[in-house]
């Protein structure tokens, strides 16, 4: 029998992780979601996998689209995750957001780093859904990650 909600968010919790913020666009709508789950898994095809709740209006866009953006937040950038993790209409408002050369998917200027993934496939993962995207262009910087740890942003400084 599995552990209850509030005991498996109290394990997770003391997993630390980057922020990203996970974007793509479809029919001319941005969108765009705070997103811990997140992690490489390939070299060859270079992969990496998101998890998506049902629920998340980028879900859809995503598998629609064919194509994401992830931007791997730095420490400065810790106004971002909270903001794109609320429930307010237009997330981008205000943001300086470039669009990637090969896919031209919505990223965060000044992420300290940022992909492009072509959709390679997406599993079923309870309530949520796990796409797995092929990373097509990269792009990085210097500095310091935004952290998750014990239901908190933290800020590394290295």
């Amino acid at each position: 029998m599995p552990i209850d909600d509030a005991q498996f968010k109290l394990a997770m919790s003391h997993f630390a992780s980057g922020v990203t913020v996970l974007t793509t666009e479809h029919e001319g709508v941005r969108y765009g979601m705070t997103v811990a789950s997140f992690a490489s898994v390939s070299l060859d095809p270079p992969l990496v996998l998101v998890c998506v709740a049902h629920s998340a209006k980028a879900h859809d866009a995503i598998r629609d689209a064919g194509k994401f953006g992830v931007s791997i937040l730095g420490h400065e950038q810790a106004d971002l995750c909270g903001r794109f993790a609320a429930r307010i209409d237009d997330r981008f408002a205000g943001l300086e957001i470039l669009h990637g050369g090969a896919l031209g998917v919505p990223l965060i200027a000044n992420a300290i780093t940022t992909l492009e993934c072509s959709l390679h496939s997406s599993l079923p993962g309870g309530d949520h859904t796990i796409f797995l995207g092929e990373v097509v262009e990269a792009q990085t910087r210097d500095g310091a990650p935004l952290v998750y740890f014990r239901s908190a942003i933290r800020e590394m400084r290295f």
